[in-house]
């Protein structure tokens, strides 16, 4: 997907880059595949601020994707390449021969008009829902399952891939796109191929007012404040104070790591790189 960019005719055109679309094939969702969507804006059921710099936005309607991929043995044929709001990656809508209908994440390759098909009898080709034993190893893969039958969880973001590298009795070794390699029951699904909308990553927002219409509202740098608002503000230094960075509430804020769940760490066997 190439990106567009535009003429600088102001100083926010100048920087900004963003989808052509030009995969979309469709500009109206299935009415029936999609449902209202409510929003918090960051508040709890007192009305309280949970979430910080959250709000307003444009109104969205939620696409009810199909991440179990359960109707096995009857083929689909690709109707349309959606725009979902929701989600980085794009939609493929799906025309099944028993007359239903059902959105997927669209990986990339995937046109109009071709065939897909799940379950355990599908070929190892792209768009195909296949569990992991029938998968040959070394082949690239997306929306994972943890649990068999739960419906997709892992690499489910645009431009993500994970790879089979190893099956052995029953599981399997499966590394994701941070380089995590994790363990995964083999009668667990996945779908064949990379997703899509593989440019995401060098969009460019450019102006203020594009994250405020993504429902993303402005965030005060704590160095600005003063000593009583924030950790780090006051005085001359422009640096947090004893070197690590703290939230509002003298929580660290970078570099501290978060997992905590002793229930799943048997089934990783590389922990995730670290980012520079």
């Amino acid at each position: 997907m190439p990106l567009k960019k535009y003429k600088a005719y102001t100083p926010v055109r100048r920087y900004r880059q963003s989808a052509s679309f030009e995969e979309i094939t469709k500009d109206t969702p299935e009415k029936r595949l999609t449902q209202r969507k409510l929003r918090t804006a960051g508040r709890n059921a007192q009305g309280r601020v949970t979430t910080r710099h959250r709000g307003g936005g444009e109104k969205r309607r939620y696409r009810i994707v199909d991440l179990r991929r359960d109707k096995d043995g009857i083929p689909a044929r690709v109707a349309a390449i959606e725009y979902d709001p929701n989600r980085s990656a794009r939609l493929a809508l799906l025309n099944y021969k028993d007359g239903e209908k059902r959105y997927i994440l669209a990986p990339d390759g995937l046109k109009v008009g071709d065939s897909v098909m799940s379950g355990p009898d599908a070929e190892a080709r792209v768009g195909n829902c296949i569990p992991i034993e029938n998968i040959p190893t070394g082949t690239t893969v997306h929306a994972v399952e943890l649990e068999p039958g739960k419906g997709a969880q892992l690499v489910r973001a645009a431009g993500g891939a994970a790879q089979l590298i190893a099956k052995e009795g029953q599981y399997a070794q499966v590394r994701l796109p941070s380089g995590q390699i994790r363990i995964v029951h083999v009668r667990c699904r996945a779908t064949v191929g990379q997703v899509g909308n593989l440019d995401h990553e060098n969009q460019k927002i450019g102006g203020a007012g594009h994250i405020r219409r993504m429902g993303r509202r402005p965030q005060v740098r704590g160095v600005v404040m003063s000593p009583r608002d924030h950790p780090h503000g006051g005085g001359e230094a422009k640096s947090p104070v004893g070197g690590m960075a703290q939230t509002p509430w003298g929580k660290p804020a970078m570099g501290l790591k978060t997992r905590r769940n002793p229930r799943s760490d048997r089934f990783v066997i590389k922990p995730a790189k670290k980012r520079k």
